[in-house]
């Protein structure tokens, strides 16, 4: 099944809400690209840092440019991902989404605006910080919606699907746009009565923005589900399995965790790809949106899929594919062929995005869709985080090291859910659930 007849097939409501995370997603990429080149610039005061000792004896460690630039985008996903277990957790016992979504936005959306007003390395870590709340806010509520707004188990699958694609799709285009925006100043708004902005504010200023659109789309168009519930007494991630070691989507979050650090070890180490490929940046840039482009491409089919076949089969295949294609990115010496692992890995993270989180909706209690969901997206948003800072470490060791070891991990993933999770949808069921949702 294509793209567009699975997003017409799809819930409005789920639409709806994947068009606003989209909007936002947008906004938020923004910074990923602006930021960096924001802390080097003469507008923000960090030479009082460079050079200085942190930490005592072995341990010390000397401020870098790089690493100040590491530590403010690391921070956002170490603290989006820890926080949303305990974010998921409250919605919960709430009994509510719709508030939490609200509140990130206008948490993420202000924060952007006020760069333009932050000139110190201290102002920007607390605003990336705000903003790494603002995000834990919004995603366990997010996909927890998503999650309610499924008819049943038979379109779980191709709900998830829609909403991956649409936010990856503002996701991967985001910093395409704030290159263009950064470059192009500045603006001369005095026609209009407004001061010259210069290409930082005006990136600032419209990842505001994009955000200020996603929360009106949100407040005016997307309720809660109407069977939400508030969650009973006993609100946990489980670890231990009921018949096995591990708890199914606990080891589905450790899983994730590799998946998420396997797809982010190339983004750490861009000026060595383009010596060792002897290709310019651009080339750089295709290739790190290969993973993106895929996900746009194969999500919504494997969604759908997944809710005819079963969850299992796509996260096997997923996690199978995952390992060499991880493994190639140290070995490759051709711009073309790593474009093509790059495409490959996408798709095996394709094979996993959308079917474990429509598996864990199906273990999922009534009214703790956003604890147990959050499992997932916090392991994803971990190992993004964690993948650029190991990649970092491990290049010193040689090349191949930081995607051998991310291949390792991506190997003891997919044995963990071989031996760990079991298929949730009674495929013999297929034709009713088919009829069902048509």
């Amino acid at each position: 099944m294509g793209i567009l007849s699975g997003v017409t097939d799809t819930d409005s409501r789920v639409i709806v809400l994947a068009l606003a995370r989209m909007v936002g997603a947008a906004g938020n990429s923004f910074l990923i690209v602006v930021l960096p080149l924001y802390i080097t610039s003469d507008l923000v005061d960090i030479e009082g840092l460079l050079g200085v000792e942190v930490g005592v004896g072995a341990a010390a460690i000397t401020l870098t440019e790089p690493l100040l630039i590491g530590v403010v985008l690391s921070l956002f996903g170490f603290l989006n991902s820890l926080s949303q277990p305990f974010t998921g957790r409250l919605s919960d016992r709430v009994g509510a989404r719709r508030p939490f979504v609200l509140a990130g936005i206008l948490l993420l959306g202000t924060a952007s605006g006020l760069y333009t007003v932050a000139t110190s390395y201290p102002a920007l870590v607390l605003l990336r910080a705000i903003q790494g709340l603002g995000a834990a806010l919004i995603i366990p509520a997010t996909v927890a919606l998503v999650n309610e707004y499924a008819a049943s188990d038979a379109d779980r699958g191709g709900n998830f699907g829609v909403y991956n694609t649409f936010r990856l799709i503002g996701f991967g285009f985001g910093p395409v746009l704030a290159g263009a925006v950064v470059a192009r100043g500045p603006y001369d708004l005095s026609v209009v009565g407004l001061p010259v902005l210069d290409g930082f504010d005006a990136a600032f200023v419209a990842a505001c923005a994009g955000a200020y659109l996603s929360f009106t789309l949100v407040f005016l168009l997307v309720r809660d589900a109407d069977d939400t519930a508030e969650a009973g007494d006993d609100v946990s991630i489980r670890v231990r399995g009921e018949d096995r070691l591990l708890d199914p989507v606990f080891t589905l979050g450790l899983a994730t965790v590799a998946m998420g650090a396997c797809i982010a070890l190339f983004a750490t180490l861009q000026n060595q790809v383009n010596v060792r490929l002897d290709q310019p940046p651009v080339w750089f840039g295709a290739q790190f949106a290969a993973v993106t482009i895929a996900n746009v491409i194969f999500q919504v089919p494997v969604g759908r899929a997944s809710d005819r076949i079963g969850r299992r089969p796509f996260l096997l295949a997923g996690f199978v594919l995952l390992v060499p294609t991880t493994l190639l990115q140290g070995i490759v010496t051709e711009p073309a062929l790593m474009m093509l692992v790059r495409l490959g890995q996408g798709v095996a993270v394709a094979c996993v995005f959308a079917p474990s989180l429509a598996l864990a909706g199906d273990l999922a209690r009534e009214g703790e869709s956003g604890t147990t969901l959050s499992v997932l997206t916090m392991g994803f948003g971990f190992g993004v985080a964690l993948g650029p800072l190991a990649s970092g470490w491990l290049y010193g060791f040689g090349f191949v090291v930081p995607f051998a070891v991310g291949a390792a991990a991506a190997a003891i993933a997919l044995v963990a859910v071989f031996t760990q999770v079991e298929e949730t949808l009674d495929v013999g069921d297929e034709p009713a659930a088919a009829a069902g949702a048509d």
